[in-house]
């Protein structure tokens, strides 16, 4: 019998079965789909930006839900820690990026799920369906799996994710194993995900991705985010990681109003814009407004913001009024997007909501409820803004469980007289 039965074989599963087994463990870890670790191949593009490489504090900072939750165990197994394990234990070199984002060197996700897989070694990994926990008298003893074979441990470890990207495995069963424990489960929303366009701009635009703008998200007239970065336009609306960030700060779409705006030149004051549109435009002269916008903006945003500017296209450059230059600069600094709605949790990076974490031990993830039962990972309900940090929180709450579970050999020894 195993000491610590590990449901998943996730990026919070092998971590956990790597630290447990270095813990002195037997472990064996359950997964359900024909090969572990698929989600992690489709994390950062596929380049798995693992972590982000900053101190506690500022970690917290980006943790959207329930950061206090998560300070002991991001103290016990900080970035760094993170960082050096890869590098030096598992001999994966890393880079940092724009935002501290830590990725491989070599942009392969294959890269950390082979180092994790490596972590792991020491593990068994079983190619299983679980069922349901096996419960007796407040204590978790193992897990029935859907051919009906009964594996029993001493401890057992969900770390099943959330519901977003199902077809890599992340089904919610873990919300139905802590229902079944007794837990309470917050309701599985998207987070972090793509934005649908209330119109048609985005889509005439579809393929086109910016750099370097600045991205701001309204409700009514309350700016919830700001910041600088990348962003891409699509079929439905907006994406990349600015609007992903973004998307973590709404709501309810049905009582509030929300828009994007981006300021397509966020490197110039509107005085400065200015003369830099009197420049071309003085260059252009004796040219149609069209050819305006050659040197300012990419070539499939040019008929958009043409119709959004409202002057003619073939209306010569010398006949714009101040009035209109001013519009067209108003627009670069201010271009609007109207938001219909978010993405759904198929296509969401991460799940907001979970394992209500008032029932869980901080320190050592262990549940409160239930003796014998643990948590790590997405199942619990803590989620942050893009940037490495949702993996950081993980491995964080998987070195946790891992290293605060007693064998049963050991909890039998005392120094009695």
């Amino acid at each position: 019998m195993a000491d610590v039965l590990i449901i998943g074989a996730g990026a919070a599963g092998l971590f956990c079965a790597g630290a447990a087994v270095r813990a002195g463990h037997r472990v064996t870890v359950l997964e359900h789909m024909p090969k572990p670790g698929r989600k992690i191949l489709v994390t950062g593009k596929g380049r798995c930006n693992l972590t982000n490489a900053c101190e506690l504090d500022e970690f917290l900072k980006h943790v959207r839900r329930n950061a206090r939750f998560l300070y002991s165990a991001l103290s016990a197994c900080p970035p760094a820690f993170v960082m050096d394990l890869f590098e030096r234990q598992l001999g994966v070199p890393l880079k940092t990026e724009r935002g501290r984002r830590v990725f491989p060197k070599s942009d392969r996700a294959q890269d950390i799920l082979d180092a994790l897989l490596r972590w792991a070694s020491g593990a068994q990994i079983v190619h299983c369906d679980a069922k349901k926990l096996l419960l007796a008298e407040n204590r978790c003893q193992g897990v029935e799996c859907t051919d009906g074979k009964k594996i029993f441990a001493d401890w057992i470890v969900v770390a099943t994710g959330g519901v977003s990207y199902p077809a890599t495995g992340s089904t919610g069963d873990g919300y139905r194993f802590a229902q079944q424990a007794g837990h309470t489960v917050v309701t599985p929303e998207p987070s972090l995900v793509s934005l649908v366009e209330d119109g048609t701009i985005c889509r005439r635009m579809m393929g086109l991705s910016l750099r370097n703008v600045e991205l701001t998200l309204y409700e009514g007239k309350k700016v919830l985010f700001r910041e600088m970065g990348e962003m891409l336009f699509t079929h439905f609306g907006v994406s990349g990681p600015l609007v992903l960030s973004a998307s973590a700060h709404i709501r309810d779409l049905k009582k509030y109003d929300y828009r994007l705006s981006v300021d397509l030149k966020p490197g110039l004051s509107m005085e400065k814009l200015e003369k830099r549109v009197d420049s071309d435009f003085l260059q252009f002269a004796g040219k149609e407004a069209k050819s305006s916008l050659d040197k300012l903006l990419p070539a499939s945003m040019r008929p958009v913001m043409q119709e959004l500017w409202g002057v003619a296209p073939n209306k010569k450059i010398n006949q714009i009024t101040r009035a209109e230059r001013r519009k067209l600069c108003e627009l670069m600094k201010n271009f609007p997007i109207a938001i219909r709605d978010k993405g759904d949790l198929q296509h969401a990076v991460i799940t907001s909501g979970g394992v209500q974490v008032r029932e869980v031990d901080p320190k050592t993830m262990h549940s409160k409820l239930c003796s014998g039962l643990v948590f790590a990972g997405e199942v619990l309900d803590v989620d942050a803004y893009t940037g490495g940090y949702n993996l950081g929180i993980a491995f964080a709450t998987a070195y946790a469980a891992a290293t605060h579970m007693e064998k049963e050999e050991d909890k039998n020894d005392c120094d009695c007289d």
